[in-house]
């Protein structure tokens, strides 16, 4: 920092890509404020290094930090968030802030920016600006502004600085445009090492996924049903990834090819042409906001997001770029703080992603290499793998949910991830390859014994996990090895509709493997779900819970594992007699014992 004049680093703990965003945004607004500053991916850098920016005059150390999971650090803030919990690490003299990032909907909400900020202070940093929270299942793009605009009213107070509106449009890369180039030089969508498709070596990763054969690919349900759920098998035999019951793999989607050549289109641009985005500041250590050199095809297909309704920041400068004077003022409007209520109707609940902004504004045509660097960058898809390896050692299986629909607006809409594996079905002369790598989830895994008993609630694509559980203990059994209970509390809307790996479930409950109890809410006159299951079996789940065995929850955050939750705390209190307080605790007990586990989704 010292040798490039550095006087503020962001570090940004990130799954999404949302705080590698605002991390962007902030060392860009930094500049409004004569202040040199440059984001940082913690896992990049020595950790110990944070000890030294106390020696770099009037320095700010800004953490953005999001929660993983159960309350845990982001894959690239582990090594962090060991550094601060050190007792030892001695940080007097840092002058730091936080934003955390995270979601009502889940349990743990915004637990790391809630640690980083009391971690820091208590190894002696010193606090510039309060703590503030952002939830996604809100309006985290409000909290965020609403954090930032104190931020920046606090640093301006600490260091006597000013905010100048001179530079309102300032720009971190330049456009390059290559003749000629070997297309061997050319990126063609791989996520860190040029070629590294055409040449695979392990190990697989986010920088350098695994080209999988897609080998299997249908719709698990009824074809009358309103629901499609893919059932896909990925081929990894050649990388021998190792996975485990309850991994996540990653898939990295395309955009949708035809949405691609109409933003190509409408801004009137070459496609094919070879381009690179070079970073403007000699010093900053992300010399381009994806692989370059590579073409603008490749860049909106891989590595842009076009489908995300964009920030008010990227409207905000996008609108300097609209001729017509009321479409301007529209756009500005949108992106101020007067606008928010009307950002969030028109961009947000209208659910408009980029080219439906640029076909709603007719004047607006700003230049495609500044919309590329607006852009957030378009991120794997994780989902829970369905198999386990001790019977599907050569491959791995997804149970994945086709999100199609109609907006507020009317337009069509779908997932990207999804809507693209719904057009891949391998045959003889279809074969496809999809990018992937595999997340361990060491917060999901079978008991270590076999013999401990489990408890399975996963409703809908919830089932996903469990299939690979149920596999991997029927193998045990029919290795001839002692295996403990297994339930399984499954729930969909219609039986003959939506009743995925039906089965398949039933011939392991023939097997006597597992003990499966269904709710098929739309079947029966009062709706019936998996908590209501759970309260039919409540005695035998006490009983179970006395002889140890795990919960596991696999589903939506928001309201099923809430209700089974509940559900759960009722069984204790009743069958335990036990007060509220007491059942509490006692859940508390299973959950730091690792016996009460969950893989939940908002």
């Amino acid at each position: 920092m010292t040798d490039s004049g550095k006087r503020m680093v962001v570090f940004y703990g990130s799954q999404t890509g949302t705080a590698e965003e605002f991390a962007t945004r902030l060392c860009k607004e930094a500049r409004y404020y004569g202040i040199s500053a440059m984001s940082a991916d913690p896992i990049e850098y020595d950790v110990e290094t944070l000890k030294e920016l106390k020696e770099v005059e009037d320095h700010i150390a800004v953490f953005l930090m999001a929660t993983y999971g159960e309350g845990e650090p982001t894959d690239n803030a582990v090594q962090f968030h060991e550094f601060i919990k050190n007792e030892e690490t001695d940080l007097h003299g840092l002058n730091y802030a936080v934003f955390g990032l995270g979601n009502t909907t889940y349990e743990y909400y915004n637990k790391m920016g809630k640690d980083t900020d009391e971690l820091l202070e208590k190894r002696g940093a010193t606090r510039l600006s309060e703590l503030g929270l952002g939830d996604d299942d809100g309006n985290i793009e409000d909290d965020y502004m609403n954090w930032r605009e104190s931020f920046w009213a606090d640093v301006c107070k600490r260091f006597g600085v000013f905010k100048s509106e001179d530079n309102l449009h300032i720009r971190n890369y330049k456009l390059v445009e290559h003749e000629n180039m070997h297309t061997s030089k050319v990126f063609k969508g791989e996520m860190g090492y040029l070629g590294s498709y055409g040449n695979q070596k392990p190990p697989y990763d986010t920088k350098n996924p695994f080209m999988a054969d897609l080998t299997v690919n249908y719709n698990l349900c009824a074809e009358d049903s309103d629901r499609v759920v893919f059932h896909c098998e990925v081929d990894v035999s050649k990388a021998r990834i190792k996975y485990e019951p309850g991994d996540h793999i990653a898939i990295y989607p395309e955009n949708n090819a035809s949405m691609v050549e109409q933003l190509g289109k409408r801004l009137a641009i070459d496609l094919d042409q070879v381009i690179s985005l070079d970073c403007i500041d000699e010093f900053s250590s992300k010399k381009n906001p994806f692989p370059c050199p590579t073409t603008f095809r490749t860049a909106l297909t891989h590595y842009v997001d076009i489908c995300t309704p964009p920030r008010s920041n990227v409207i905000k400068d996008l609108a300097q770029y609209a001729t017509d004077e009321n479409e301007k003022a529209f756009l500005l409007n949108l992106s101020s703080n007067e606008g928010k209520s009307q950002y969030n109707d028109w961009v947000m609940k209208d659910q408009r992603h980029i080219l439906q902004i640029l076909e709603d504004t007719p004047s607006l045509q700003p230049p495609i290499d500044y919309l590329l660097e607006l852009l957030p960058r378009l991120q794997a898809r994780y989902y829970s793998i369905a198999s386990s390896p001790k019977i599907h050692a050569r491959s791995i299986h997804v149970c994945a949910a086709l999100v199609r629909y109609k907006t507020r607006a009317g337009r069509p809409a779908e997932g990207v991830c999804t809507g693209w594996l719904e057009k891949m079905i391998p045959s003889e002369t279809d074969q496809f390859k999809i990018p992937v790598f595999v997340r361990r989830n060491q917060k999901f895994r079978l008991p270590r014994r076999a013999t401990v008993p489990i408890i399975m609630i996963g409703p809908g694509t919830g089932l996903a996990p469990f299939r690979g559980f149920i596999q991997h203990r029927a193998a045990i059994v029919r290795e001839g090895r002692e295996c403990g209970e297994n339930l399984l509390f499954f729930g969909c809307r219609h039986e003959k509709k939506d009743f995925i790996y039906e089965e398949e479930l039933k011939e392991f409950e023939k097997e006597g493997i597992i003990q499966l109890y269904t709710a098929f809410s739309r079947d029966t006159d009062k709706k019936v779900y998996v908590q209501h299951l759970m309260e039919q079996e409540a005695l035998k789940l006490w009983e179970l819970l006395e002889k140890g065995a795990h919960v596991y929850v696999c589903g939506d955050a928001k309201k099923m594992a809430r209700d089974v939750h509940k559900q759960l705390l009722d069984i204790i209190q009743d069958y335990g007699k036990m007060d509220k307080t007491e059942a509490e605790t006692y859940v508390i007990g299973l959950e730091n014992s690792f016996r009460y586990q969950k893989d939940v989704w908002s």
